[in-house]
């Protein structure tokens, strides 16, 4: 194992190496920037070895025990270097719980930041996926490897250079690593608490998702995505008299007609889309949510009585999303007749709308990158770019940006797959971004 990592590190290293001369002949980093960079490479093989270790533990969000698992190696680690722990317990919402980690500054003034990740993967404890595997020198493949075990290393090596350069007492920090954001708990009232509570008390939030895993890009705008289910009923009778005024036209031509009118009215919304997901009609319809399936019984001769249709909306705002809903409320009360149609919205996560504030700061971010000597930034298309915990605090604080992890691809399949070389260089950024946020830069 010593000897791979070896091999890790000599290609990680040299060529940051000579990255960090050329910023440091430029005099693009301060003198404590340039300290940050050489911690950070110092202590790049732990992360590596953290990373590995929590790859290793299966935390798919049922698996209770091991979520609480990966919670308790977090701890250990926030621990070490001064925060304040708490696990808090899933049990209202049917999950296993989440890690709040605080540090406080003793400077009342000082910029209070929110530090997003989360402790789940995808992969239950039946999936046999479920190791850390080397591919090569610069790639490692892993339950959970990018979404999001990596960007939670990349948190806890960022804020562990900060304490290593002296540099941390300048910030407050609270740190929220969830257990079910690959699958929320309900309500969300309750499962979403911490981070609603964490973006009231902050003034910046920074989620360490991997965004469109594109390292020249981080997330300044997020959709919101909610549930729907279309209930339909129609008039059953034999197929032969169906269109005849007393008749009618059946629950599945209902269906049919909404859906396409949905489709005509709104599938030209910028940034907004809905998906219906799931379709069962006939004569009888039986649902089982809990497992995603339904059956129905129905004969080519019967006129349809039942037709249920679920799907998802994702909307960039609030105010996008409210527009559909009423458009689409509208569509439905429209009945062919002798049917009748009903139309529930789910609750679901916030969109994290684009703003000056997120566009400021990714504008901080992308000057870092280069002050670094790396590309520069942009803003990732938000639809390439699913919902995210970081939405639920956006809305409270002054600024947010997200996609600042562990890059690489596949993931949420067996071929999730992290590119390390994108490990130190986000670690660096990160770790300059928060130093720059609390305004203790000395000259350069």
């Amino acid at each position: 194992m010593k000897s791979i990592y070896q091999g890790i590190i000599r290609l990680l290293f040299l060529p940051s190496i000579l990255i960090f001369n050329q910023a440091s002949a430029q005099q693009s980093l301060s003198q404590q920037e340039q300290q940050l960079v050489e911690v950070i490479s110092a202590d790049l093989p732990d992360t590596l070895n953290n990373l590995e270790q929590a790859v290793n533990i299966n935390s798919g969000t049922m698996n209770f025990a091991g979520v609480k698992a990966v919670g308790e190696l977090m701890i250990d680690q926030f621990e070490a270097i001064g925060f304040q722990t708490q696990w808090l317990a899933g049990d209202k919402f049917n999950r296993a719980g989440h890690v709040v980690a605080n540090f406080k500054s003793e400077n009342p003034k000082a910029k209070k930041i929110l530090m997003i990740g989360h402790l789940d993967t995808v992969f239950s404890k039946q999936d046999n996926f479920q190791s850390y595997q080397q591919l090569s020198e610069t790639e490692v493949a892993g339950p959970g490897i990018v979404d999001m075990k990596g960007g939670n290393a990349i948190i806890l090596a960022t804020l562990t250079a900060l304490k290593k350069a002296k540099l941390l007492d300048n910030l407050s920090i609270r740190v929220v690593m969830t257990g079910d954001e690959e699958s929320s708990g309900r309500p969300l009232s309750l499962s979403k608490k911490a981070i609603i509570d964490g973006g009231k008390w902050a003034d910046i939030a920074i989620g360490f998702e991997d965004g469109d895993g594109d390292i020249k890009t981080a997330v300044v705008a997020r959709r919101g995505a909610i549930g729907w289910t279309l209930n339909v009923t129609g008039k059953p009778a034999h197929s032969s008299q169906i269109f005849r005024d007393d008749i009618g036209f059946g629950a599945i031509y209902e269906s049919a007609r909404i859906l396409t009118e949905f489709r005509i009215q709104l599938s030209n919304e910028k940034n907004l889309t809905f998906n219906p997901g799931m379709i069962s009609g006939g004569t009888r319809v039986d649902e089982d949510r809990s497992n995603s399936t339904a059956t129905a019984f129905g004969k080519a001769n019967v006129i349809a009585k039942q037709a249920i249709v679920r799907g998802d909306i994702r909307a960039i705002s609030a105010s996008q999303l409210k527009k559909a809903k009423q458009v689409m409320q509208n569509i439905v009360k429209q009945n062919l007749a002798h049917t009748d149609a009903e139309l529930i919205f789910d609750e679901g996560y916030p969109a994290m709308a684009p703003n000056q504030g997120n566009y400021q700061l990714l504008a901080l971010y992308s000057q870092i990158s280069q002050d670094l000597g790396y590309d520069d930034v942009k803003a990732v298309n938000p639809r390439k770019a699913g919902a995210a915990d970081i939405s639920f605090a956006a809305d409270h604080v002054e600024m947010s940006l997200d996609g600042l992890g562990l890059m690489g691809r596949g993931g949420h399949t067996k071929g999730e797959v992290a590119d390390l070389t994108s490990l130190q260089k986000n670690i660096e950024k990160a770790a300059i971004l928060l130093h720059r946020l609390s305004g203790k830069v000395n000259e350069k």
